[in-house]
């Protein structure tokens, strides 16, 4: 029998040698429910079934759109490298046993014939065009893209007509390529998408809103798993150094206390 779909919050096998029933003492992880999607199918589908019948549930959609979408782009840049698959860990906490279930969903996205085109609209339909959880799978994507430590013209076309397909504004893909196409030396003020002559009140409640949007807990609550939290966190530090560069560095900074 496969595994009971998300509408049950927690899971847990019962003693075999007791007869009781079974003890519901964990959340399903995002893989138990993957497992459960990937289950539904039938012999011979592709992974594009679980979006034609039934959407799943937006943290399964958001980790099958992740995966689907990487193993198209792994090709963008002309190879598959070990580093571009091993991203997907830079993302998600996936542990041991959960491996086969994300390898599976990799391998039926690279036999899907469907164009990465199709399955961005296809993506986009599903959330809705310009929906926040897109811009973070956007930003996802730009994770294992720089994966093997290099931003390739493939790669950025790839990503900018993803982006245009899921509604982005252009501004907001500026701002994430920024961060991740220079993770050395990032401009601050492209990373908060400010201009450097802003004064230096409106840079801090750019950033002050923009710490808050990429709060973790409002990023699982628009539908990023919390096996994926990580990519909320890590936004929520680029935001942080960049202000504080532009704290030290701008005209309008406050002169340090004498003495």
């Amino acid at each position: 029998m496969a595994p009971p779909l998300a509408g049950c919050p927690r899971r847990s096998a019962a003693p075999p040698d007791t007869g009781a029933p079974a003890r519901y003492d964990r959340p399903m992880s995002i893989w138990d429910r993957l497992s459960a999607a990937l289950a539904a199918l039938a012999r011979g589908e592709g992974l594009s079934a679980l979006f034609e019948r039934r959407a799943p549930e937006t943290s399964v959609a958001f980790t099958i759109a992740v995966i689907a979408l990487g193993a198209k782009m792994a090709k963008a840049d002309g190879l598959v490298t070990r580093d571009e698959v091993r991203a997907f860990r830079a993302i998600f906490t996936i542990p041991p046993e959960e491996e086969a279930n994300a390898a599976r969903v990799f391998d039926l996205a690279r036999q899907d014939v469907a164009g990465f085109e199709v399955w961005a609209a296809r993506i986009a339909r599903m959330f809705g065009p310009g929906a926040p959880v897109l811009e973070d799978l956007i930003e996802s994507l730009f994770a294992i893209a720089m994966a093997d430590g290099h931003y390739h013209p493939g790669e950025d076309a790839f990503l900018a007509e993803v982006a245009r397909i899921f509604s982005i504004p252009e501004d907001h893909f500026a701002r994430l390529r920024a961060r991740f196409a220079h993770p050395e030396h990032p401009d601050p003020y492209a990373v908060l998408g400010v201009a450097p002559g802003t004064p230096l009140t409106e840079i801090r409640a750019v950033w002050r809103a923009a710490v808050r949007e990429a709060h973790p807990d409002r990023a699982v609550a628009r539908g990023l798993p919390e096996e994926a939290v990580r990519l909320a966190e890590d936004r929520v530090k680029a935001l942080n150094r960049a202000w504080e560069e532009i704290q030290t560095h701008h005209p309008q900074r406050q002169p340090a206390p004498a003495g």
